[in-house]
């Protein structure tokens, strides 16, 4: 009985470490790189005079910040959660879905959770999407524009993040 024991306990010993070396890495956005990468959509925004939501979400669409500059349409807050979810939880840009419906695929007005409309943008590091942004507020295109800045500053971000927390 004493060595079953001790076999098990060994077993448990190595197998242990094992299980806890697969355990996957998952990057996550913090709250100070959702504040970068909304500042850089605002200095988008801003430079081009527009007023806009701006939505930063996680990889299962949950808002992790919302800005609504000056004079922003209040029906924006909606529209920009809408697309940031969107681009979030099917990993890939809001637009896709327009642009399937404009092709006649009206089908994916059906899709839960899914708001068609051209301004979210997933954020991608290392292959995976992390989350996304979403800017309701102005036309398709400069709603699109004003997100890509700040998508576009989410790998500086969360670069520094690492080595201010080493």
């Amino acid at each position: 009985m004493k060595s079953l024991s001790a076999t098990l306990f060994s077993t448990l010993l190595v197998t242990i470490p094992a299980l806890r070396a697969e355990l996957p890495v998952k990057k996550v956005i913090t709250l100070n790189v959702a504040k970068k990468i909304a500042a850089a959509a605002e200095a988008e925004a801003n430079r081009r005079h527009l007023t806009a939501v701006i939505v930063v979400v996680d990889d299962g669409g949950h808002p992790l910040l919302l800005h609504r500059l000056d004079n922003t349409q209040v029906a924006s807050v909606e529209v920009g959660v809408g697309k940031a979810r969107t681009a979030a939880i099917f990993r890939r840009p809001s637009k896709d879905f327009e642009d399937q419906i404009k092709d006649g695929r009206i089908a994916a007005l059906a899709l839960p959770g899914a708001t068609p409309l051209q301004g979210g943008i997933p954020i991608i590091v290392d292959g995976k999407v992390i989350g996304a942004i979403g800017v309701s507020g102005e036309s398709p295109q400069e709603d699109e524009d004003v997100a890509k800045a700040g998508a576009a500053a989410a790998p500086a971000s969360i670069a520094s993040e690492g080595r201010s927390n080493e």
